[in-house]
């Protein structure tokens, strides 16, 4: 496991990867969004690295949780802005890390709700192990392979560092 991860090399990765998949995939004009909180950073970063033209949209999937009751809801989370009509256009969709599954399940749902779009590219910083859903990214910034006692961390947005965390 890498003690030091370099996000910035991290980030200059995907963007290259997302640029090849939107040249081949012929897209122009993609729509990004990023899941609040981590997301968005690395969404922020990516969008600039890309330059895109359409404004970055924002999603907090707080109430498209399963376990929503369970853990309830985070004080510092920002409403969700999609600054745009999602029907028809290429998404992509930006994560911090990729664990589970369920929070793409709930970002999936709550993008349904706004407008069907044409296509979603998920692009997630670090996937690590422990699935639940049979959901995979497109673009991976780093795969790690995690004990259940340990946990991604990110921190930022400025500069954006990533840590693992040791569960008691």
């Amino acid at each position: 496991m890498p003690e030091n991860i370099n996000v910035h090399a991290l980030l200059e990765g995907m963007t290259a990867a997302l640029r090849r998949r939107l040249q081949e995939d012929g897209i122009d004009d993609p729509l990004m969004i990023g899941i609040q909180t981590g997301g968005v950073w690395v969404a922020e970063a990516l969008h600039d690295k890309l330059q895109l033209q359409q404004p970055l949209g924002k999603l907090n999937i707080s109430f498209y949780r399963d376990d929503f009751t369970r853990i309830g809801m985070h004080p510092q989370v920002q409403p969700s802005s999609l600054p745009f009509d999602v029907n028809d256009r290429h998404i992509i969709l930006v994560d911090d890390v990729l664990h589970t599954g369920r929070t793409i399940r709930a970002a999936l749902n709550e993008i349904f709700d706004y407008g069907r779009p044409a296509s979603v590219i998920l692009a997630a910083l670090v996937v690590r192990s422990g699935r639940e859903l049979p959901i995979c990214a497109d673009i991976v910034g780093e795969e790690l392979q995690l004990s259940d006692r340990q946990h991604v961390k990110l921190t930022g947005p400025d500069p954006l560092k990533l840590a693992i965390q040791e569960s008691k």
